[in-house]
């Protein structure tokens, strides 16, 4: 249920959604006052949402900063979180990744630079009414076709959200007594909600932020006033991982 009920907030939470119904209202409503609000309203939201400087500062406020891979210590097993992979039954002899596919890349760099030992790979599949392959086992044929051996990788097919990703986690870490230094890698963007939950869980791990958003801020034209469809669009994933930590602090799985 509470899936199902994640999707659908993940629906509702879209700025896209907010300026059509004010716009909506702005053509239905009787009241000529209150149709020029909602007129008035849906343009300011959009103006405020394809704003890119504003965007890229909420990016930067909410991003988990990027640890230097020199300062990078040595760990035995390294958490990949998965969420960036995607399955077509009509090409089905490849594998699909999309944006965040530096999760397992970034790893595979501290993997081959002998800081890392080991994968643990975390996640299912994302559908609500499909069953498709698991995302971890997507992202292990990655790392095979990549070199790595098969014993350097654990799967875990099993979690369809953050908190699943945790409590499946520790579950595992829990077999392998020699996996001391634990590497939480996962986008900057849902580094936070990751670290909390994970210490919820009673992991004990460091975290390696990737896949970022936000870049130093730039005083050009089109990086501080003209809009963006770019950050229209990226806000909705914004306003999700927010409220997504608001929603999982408020159940206790963080």
């Amino acid at each position: 249920m509470f899936f199902i009920l994640s999707k659908t907030l993940h629906f509702l939470l879209m700025p896209l959604l907010w300026v059509l119904l004010l716009l909506l209202l702005a053509v239905f409503l009787k009241s000529i006052k209150w149709r020029r609000v909602s007129l008035l309203a849906g343009l300011a939201v959009l103006l405020l949402f394809t704003n890119p400087f504003l965007a890229n500062e909420a990016w930067r406020a909410w991003e988990v900063n990027a640890v230097p891979i020199s300062k990078v210590g040595q760990y035995d097993v390294a958490v990949i979180l998965t969420g960036v992979t995607s399955y077509r039954a009509d090409i089905s002899d490849r594998i699909h990744t999309s944006r965040g596919a530096d999760r397992f890349l970034h790893p595979l760099h501290l993997y081959r630079l002998g800081k890392v030992d080991q994968f643990l790979i975390s996640g299912g599949s994302g559908q609500v009414l499909t069953d498709r392959v698991p995302e971890a086992e997507q992202i292990e044929k990655v790392l095979l076709m990549a070199g790595v051996p098969e014993e350097d990788i654990v799967t875990e097919g099993n979690s369809r959200n953050t908190h699943e990703n945790a409590v499946n986690t520790a579950r595992v870490l829990k077999q392998h007594p020699e996996w001391q230094e634990v590497l939480l890698v996962t986008s900057a963007f849902h580094m936070r909600r990751s670290e909390a939950c994970f210490r919820k869980a009673g992991v004990d791990a460091s975290s390696f932020s990737t896949d970022f958003y936000a870049s130093e801020p730039r005083f050009t034209p089109d990086e501080t006033f003209i809009p963006s469809v770019v950050a229209f669009a990226n806000w909705h994933l914004l306003i999700h991982e927010i409220a997504g930590y608001v929603v999982y602090k408020i159940l206790g799985y963080c």
